[in-house]
């Protein structure tokens, strides 16, 4: 099963993304699925790649962060470069996130206390009696 080829649709399938999606990390050089003929056929290596994609892309890392993480699986030193690369990305992207979710909730809460205020405005509000009265 490991030596298995995917169609792109069966790629698709697997990895929740469309068929244009698959081609475009083709064209960036991402995944580099063998042709018979028109017809592409994704490896295992493509597998792995893709799942490594599809992570990096939930995380926030750029496609050029990507790129250059999975050119580091070549380099014959036990993955040692690579994991350090990752982990500095992963930790840069990290810190922005934090920072991010920080402003949010600071937001958050300011806008909780100003929809407060406005309640606590509106309860004591005395309705102006109708002239008609």
């Amino acid at each position: 099963m490991h030596d298995m080829r995917l169609t792109i649709g069966q790629m698709c399938d697997l990895f929740e993304v469309t068929p244009r999606t698959l081609r475009f990390y083709e064209a960036k050089e991402l995944l580099c699925p063998d042709r018979i003929g028109q017809r592409r056929m994704f490896t295992t290596r493509d597998r792995a790649r893709m799942k490594l994609i599809v992570r990096g892309k939930r995380f926030g890392f750029s496609l050029e962060e990507i790129r250059q993480l999975l050119d580091l699986y070549d380099v014959d030193d036990g993955q040692k470069l690579q994991i350090t690369r990752t982990l500095e990305i992963a930790n840069a992207r990290l810190s922005e996130m934090e920072r991010r979710r920080d402003e949010l909730d600071s937001a958050i809460a300011e806008l909780n206390a100003q929809i407060a205020e406005g309640d606590n405005f509106l309860d004591h509000i005395k309705p102006k009696k109708n002239a008609a009265e």
